[in-house]
C-alpha cells in the first residue's frame, strides 16, 4: 500500500472514532437528564456548534484532503 492510502486510512479511523466517542457521551448526558423539559445548549456548543459535529468535521478534513491531491497533481503532471 501507499503512503497516501495509510494516511487516509488512519484518518478515517480517527474521525469514526472520534465520532463514536461522541455519540457516547452525548447519549450518556442524555441519560443523566431528568424532566419532562431540553435543558439549555451549552455555551461552548453555542460558540462553535458545526465544530463539535464530526460529521461536518469529517466532511471538511476529506475536502481539505481532495484538494491537497488535485493540487498536488496538477503541479506535478501539468
Amino acid at each position: 500500500m501507499s503512503i497516501f492510502i495509510i494516511l487516509l486510512s488512519l484518518i478515517a479511523i480517527g474521525v469514526a472514532g472520534y465520532s463514536v466517542y461522541y455519540t457516547f457521551k452525548v447519549a450518556a448526558q442524555e441519560k443523566r437528564l431528568e424532566g419532562d423539559f431540553d435543558t439549555d445548549i451549552p455555551e461552548a456548543v453555542k460558540q462553535h456548534p458545526f465544530i463539535r459535529n464530526p460529521v461536518f468535521l469529517a466532511i471538511l478534513i476529506f475536502a481539505v484532503i481532495v484538494i491537497g491531491f488535485i493540487l498536488y497533481l496538477s503541479i506535478n503532471y501539468l
